[in-house]
Protein backbone atom coordinates (compact mmCIF):
# COMPACT_ATOMS: atom_id res chain seq x y z
CA UNK A 1 0.00 0.00 0.00
CA UNK A 2 1.15 3.26 -0.88
CA UNK A 3 0.45 6.68 0.30
CA UNK A 4 1.33 9.10 -2.88
CA UNK A 5 0.61 12.43 -1.45
CA UNK A 6 -0.53 14.27 1.59
CA UNK A 7 -2.12 17.83 1.54
CA UNK A 8 -2.59 19.96 4.74
CA UNK A 9 -6.31 21.18 4.22
CA UNK A 10 -6.28 25.23 4.68
CA UNK A 11 -10.25 27.09 4.74
CA UNK A 12 -11.38 29.76 3.16
CA UNK A 13 -14.07 32.30 1.54
CA UNK A 14 -12.36 33.11 -1.41
CA UNK A 15 -9.79 31.27 -3.47
CA UNK A 16 -8.87 33.66 -5.88
CA UNK A 17 -7.92 35.74 -2.51
CA UNK A 18 -5.84 32.96 -1.03
CA UNK A 19 -3.84 31.66 -3.85
CA UNK A 20 -1.71 34.75 -4.67
CA UNK A 21 0.07 34.33 -0.98
CA UNK A 22 0.11 30.07 -1.40
CA UNK A 23 2.10 30.88 -4.82
CA UNK A 24 4.31 32.46 -3.36
CA UNK A 25 5.08 30.52 -0.27
CA UNK A 26 5.03 27.59 -2.14
CA UNK A 27 6.94 28.60 -5.50
CA UNK A 28 4.21 27.34 -7.34
CA UNK A 29 1.15 26.90 -8.99
CA UNK A 30 -1.87 25.09 -8.16
CA UNK A 31 -1.52 21.64 -9.35
CA UNK A 32 -5.33 21.06 -9.64
CA UNK A 33 -8.54 23.20 -9.38
CA UNK A 34 -11.76 22.31 -9.89
CA UNK A 35 -14.99 22.68 -8.25
CA UNK A 36 -16.63 19.93 -6.19
CA UNK A 37 -20.15 20.75 -5.17
CA UNK A 38 -20.72 23.90 -3.88
CA UNK A 39 -16.71 24.50 -2.71
CA UNK A 40 -13.99 24.89 -5.46
CA UNK A 41 -10.41 23.11 -4.57
CA UNK A 42 -7.24 23.78 -4.95
CA UNK A 43 -4.10 21.71 -4.78
CA UNK A 44 -0.98 23.55 -4.54
CA UNK A 45 2.24 22.73 -2.88
CA UNK A 46 1.13 20.46 0.38
CA UNK A 47 -2.13 22.29 0.53
CA UNK A 48 -5.54 21.76 -0.23
CA UNK A 49 -7.19 24.61 0.16
CA UNK A 50 -10.82 24.55 0.10
CA UNK A 51 -12.91 27.58 -0.60
CA UNK A 52 -16.41 28.53 -0.54
CA UNK A 53 -19.32 29.74 2.05
CA UNK A 54 -18.55 28.42 5.62
CA UNK A 55 -21.81 26.48 5.82
CA UNK A 56 -20.86 24.28 2.54
CA UNK A 57 -17.13 23.88 4.26
CA UNK A 58 -18.27 22.68 6.99
CA UNK A 59 -19.95 19.76 5.28
CA UNK A 60 -15.79 18.62 4.94
CA UNK A 61 -14.42 20.25 7.82
CA UNK A 62 -14.96 16.51 9.72
CA UNK A 63 -11.15 15.27 7.81
CA UNK A 64 -8.34 16.98 9.21
CA UNK A 65 -6.33 16.08 5.91
CA UNK A 66 -6.09 14.36 2.65
CA UNK A 67 -4.45 11.21 1.40
CA UNK A 68 -3.81 10.52 -2.00
CA UNK A 69 -2.94 6.50 -2.07
CA UNK A 70 -1.90 4.12 -4.99
CA UNK A 71 -5.19 1.61 -4.00
CA UNK A 72 -8.01 2.95 -2.19
CA UNK A 73 -9.82 -0.54 -2.18
CA UNK A 74 -6.56 -2.33 -0.21
CA UNK A 75 -6.57 1.37 2.26
CA UNK A 76 -10.16 0.08 2.90
CA UNK A 77 -9.70 -2.71 3.60
CA UNK A 78 -6.55 -2.21 6.14
CA UNK A 79 -8.63 0.76 7.83
CA UNK A 80 -11.90 -1.30 8.58
CA UNK A 81 -9.75 -4.39 9.70
CA UNK A 82 -8.06 -2.07 12.00
CA UNK A 83 -11.12 -0.86 13.83
CA UNK A 84 -12.03 2.06 11.69
CA UNK A 85 -15.65 3.28 10.61
CA UNK A 86 -16.14 4.64 6.63
CA UNK A 87 -18.25 7.24 7.55
CA UNK A 88 -18.35 7.83 3.92
CA UNK A 89 -17.54 4.79 1.65
CA UNK A 90 -15.76 4.52 -1.69
CA UNK A 91 -17.61 7.24 -4.19
CA UNK A 92 -16.23 8.75 -7.53
CA UNK A 93 -15.25 12.17 -7.64
CA UNK A 94 -14.15 14.08 -9.76
CA UNK A 95 -10.42 13.17 -9.55
CA UNK A 96 -11.46 9.53 -8.97
CA UNK A 97 -12.35 7.92 -5.48
CA UNK A 98 -12.38 8.54 -2.35
CA UNK A 99 -13.43 7.35 1.07
CA UNK A 100 -13.76 9.21 4.73
CA UNK A 101 -12.86 7.17 7.35
CA UNK A 102 -12.58 7.83 11.39
CA UNK A 103 -9.86 6.11 12.39
CA UNK A 104 -10.38 3.86 15.69
CA UNK A 105 -8.49 6.47 17.86
CA UNK A 106 -11.14 9.24 16.42
CA UNK A 107 -9.17 11.12 13.48
CA UNK A 108 -10.84 11.41 10.93
CA UNK A 109 -8.86 11.54 7.17
CA UNK A 110 -10.08 11.84 3.16
CA UNK A 111 -8.17 9.33 1.40
CA UNK A 112 -8.28 9.33 -2.63
CA UNK A 113 -7.46 7.19 -5.33
CA UNK A 114 -6.50 9.74 -8.40
CA UNK A 115 -6.87 9.00 -11.84
CA UNK A 116 -4.14 7.03 -13.31
CA UNK A 117 -3.82 10.43 -15.77
CA UNK A 118 -3.27 12.36 -12.58
CA UNK A 119 -1.54 10.43 -10.81
CA UNK A 120 0.92 10.52 -14.12
CA UNK A 121 0.85 14.20 -14.30
CA UNK A 122 1.16 14.81 -10.27
CA UNK A 123 3.14 12.18 -9.11
CA UNK A 124 5.40 10.47 -11.77
CA UNK A 125 6.25 13.49 -13.19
Amino acid sequence: MSILRTYARLWTDDLDRALPLLRKLTGTAPDLRLAFGTVELAAIGDFLVIAGPAAERAKYAHASATVVVEDLDEVAATLTSDGADLTTPVTKGPTGRFLYARHADGAEIEYVEWTPELVRRLVRR
